[in-house]
């Protein structure tokens, strides 16, 4: 277990746990490096690895609801752009079905691995039930 007061920051306190998605050590991330083109935009990410310990460190803080917040965004890592985007827009007011979010939880869970995630949205889907926030069908679509 990671101790909040030992071990954060990670960049400072722990810098060798601290890496781009393709290996490079945080200290050795720089500026100049980006821009010559040295290090791509797709290594300015943060890793799941980084953001699991981060959970970590705020649950040992007592954090709960954070440490919740980290471990849904490393299993987002794992997600394509588009998909979150998909995700959502299907979460919006009105915009889909309870079917069709039922359907990319299955998805995030299945394809993605992503169990926290679909999870979280599964536990709002009583309360988009309650307030009518899902797509309403129109008779023909029945």
């Amino acid at each position: 277990m990671l101790d909040p007061q030992k071990d954060y920051p990670l960049s400072q306190k722990h810098p060798e746990w601290v890496s781009t998605p393709s290996g490079i050590p945080l200290n050795e991330v720089s500026l100049d490096r980006v821009v010559s083109g040295e290090i791509d935009a797709g290594d300015l990410r943060i890793t799941p690895e980084t953001l699991r310990r981060q959970a970590d460190i705020a649950e040992a803080a007592g954090q709960r609801a954070l440490a919740g917040n980290l471990r849904r965004a490393a299993e987002l890592t794992g997600v394509p752009n588009e998909k979150i985007l998909a995700v959502y827009n299907a979460l919006r007011p009105h915009r889909a079905t309870r079917q069709e979010v039922e359907a990319l939880c299955t998805e995030l869970e299945q394809v993605y691995h992503a169990s926290e995630t679909a999870a979280f949205i599964r536990s709002a889907l009583p309360l988009y039930e309650e307030k009518h926030l899902f797509k309403r069908l129109k008779q023909e679509d029945k």
